[in-house]
């Protein structure tokens, strides 16, 4: 915890108040992943997938300049429903609340205000990672360097698959952030299950995983840990079908000209095209098998020792 101004939401302050688990979400899926009122309506599935596994979900959102951990149901859908919303990251998060503004949290954003929170367990879709061609661009995700030094447990359907895979791992190797398979022994592909990757680390129960994160709080080891849980099979699009696609999509961003921050929207818009909307579905049954074994291992972390 920490003496930073937080505004908790009803439901967190009571779970936190009785030591119940509980599990932080992102806000950017909500503000830049979907239209209204599909946003609304994934972000208030996902809350209850994690309410249904036994934790209480914690939506974390910067509006008007507070920090909110955990959303009431209004908020929730105006926040759905703004325009401008910024999209904030390590660096940005911080002036978006000196200037009173309103931003949703990335994956390194979330991290930060879960760990303000005392919240260990969080679930996302993918993370960001190293771009394809940052060997010229430079391009790589603030969420890499953010895993190694906020000890939050992520969970994710592995990197995002537009993304430079092997270099992502490289990435998060050299920063010293344990990047854990569930069940498997390959790296996921976000909306495939498995890919010609191997995993650097495999666990397979979510008390596995719990002991793992409490092992490295007793080392006084900095950083969290990348829990990389496949999309169940049954939702897959497999990375064989996927590949060209991937590659068509790159090929128009290149020839548009997109560059920065605009590639990673450009990209799942592009790819969402070129699959007539099975990339989304695929996307949000992923986000809702990531919400249920973070609830899972928040459950054991709550548990005694």
């Amino acid at each position: 915890m920490t003496d930073f101004p937080l505004i908790f939401s009803a439901e967190v302050a009571r779970a936190q108040q009785n030591g119940q688990p509980i599990v932080a979400l992102e806000s950017t899926i909500i503000t830049h992943g979907m239209p209204y009122p599909q946003n609304l309506e994934v972000a208030q599935q996902v809350e209850d997938d994690v309410r249904r596994a036994g934790a209480t979900p914690a939506t974390i959102a910067v509006i008007d300049g507070q920090l909110y951990i955990g959303l009431e149901p209004d908020q929730l859908s105006a926040l759905a429903q703004a325009k401008g919303v910024a999209k904030l990251s390590r660096a940005d998060m911080a002036v978006c609340i000196a200037k009173g503004q309103t931003g949703a949290t990335t994956v390194a954003a979330t991290m930060i205000a879960a760990r303000l929170a005392g919240i260990a367990v969080f679930a996302t879709g993918g993370i960001g990672g190293v771009h394809k061609g940052a060997e010229d661009s430079f391009d790589i995700s603030a969420d890499l360097l953010e895993l190694a030094q906020t000890p939050v447990t992520v969970v994710a359907a592995g990197a995002k698959a537009i993304l430079d895979v092997a270099k992502t791992l490289e990435v998060l190797e050299t920063q010293g952030v344990p990047v854990i398979a569930v069940g498997q022994d390959s790296f996921p592909a976000f909306w495939s299950a498995s890919s010609t990757h191997a995993a650097p680390l495999r666990l397979d129960t979510a008390r596995d995983i719990a002991v793992a994160h409490r092992t490295r709080a007793a080392m006084g080891l900095p950083g969290g840990q990348l829990v990389a849980n496949p999309i169940p099979k049954a939702d897959e699009i497999s990375s064989a079908e996927l590949a060209p696609v991937i590659a068509r999509a790159q090929a128009d961003a290149l020839d548009h000209g997109i560059s920065g921050k605009a590639v990673t929207p450009y990209l799942l818009q592009r790819i969402f095209e070129l699959t007539e909307g099975r990339s989304l579905v695929a996307n949000i049954a992923l986000v809702r098998n990531n919400a249920r074994l973070a609830a899972a291992i928040a459950t054991e972390l709550a548990a005694p020792e």
